[in-house]
């Protein structure tokens, strides 16, 4: 009598197995977790962002900040939209969303823009001290929100090429051979 493998190695196997296959009925998940990771990268430092706009008060900062969340809001409800189950590719959606995209980095930059120019303008310029330092905090997320977004653009523009290789890993369970099972009668008589 052969005893089923058991224990917390085969649980965890078995675990990522699921994590596989899930991954190859739906590989456009993983630009999504990344544009997910973006969007809260975002919004958990929106009050650092909100006192830098405060503090440096420049022309279109707090519209930039509006944009970048209404935009990243949006952008991935049109990827969601982009990709629906089981179906071929919204491109409507797919061009919309890597629109609003653009519209977020324009954004960010605009904003990294009113800061440089905040700090090194010619007439009071904002200097950044330990009371301040919310500002090169503000820039530092900033330029890690438009990584992020840029890696998650990258990933969607190569969602055919790796989704392939994703497809390819074997994800098949092993089945013992029940060799000892007789025909099967269907026709109903006993």
């Amino acid at each position: 009598m052969d005893k089923k493998k058991s224990g917390f190695g085969a649980v965890v196997k078995e675990i990522c197995r699921k994590f596989l296959v899930s991954l190859k009925r739906r590989p456009h998940m993983i630009p999504m977790a990344v544009m997910v990771i973006a969007f809260l990268e975002y919004s958990l430092h929106l009050t650092v962002i909100s006192n830098t706009t405060a503090k440096i008060q420049g022309a279109g900062m707090g519209l930039c900040g509006f944009a970048t969340m209404l935009f990243s809001m949006l952008s991935l409800v049109c990827f969601n939209n982009a990709y629906p189950h089981r179906k071929p590719v919204n491109r409507p959606m797919w061009v919309l969303m890597f629109v609003m995209v653009g519209i977020v980095i324009f954004a960010d930059v605009t904003y990294l823009n009113a800061i440089y120019y905040a700090i090194s303008r010619p007439d009071n310029p904002i200097a950044v001290t330990m009371s301040t330092i919310y500002i090169a905090y503000a820039e530092y997320y900033l330029r890690t929100h438009i990584m992020i977004l840029a890696a998650g653009a990258v990933l969607t523009l190569l969602l055919p090429v790796y989704s392939k290789w994703i497809r390819k890993i074997k994800t098949s369970v092993e089945v013992e051979d029940n060799g000892n099972l007789g025909a099967i009668d269907i026709s109903g008589e006993n």
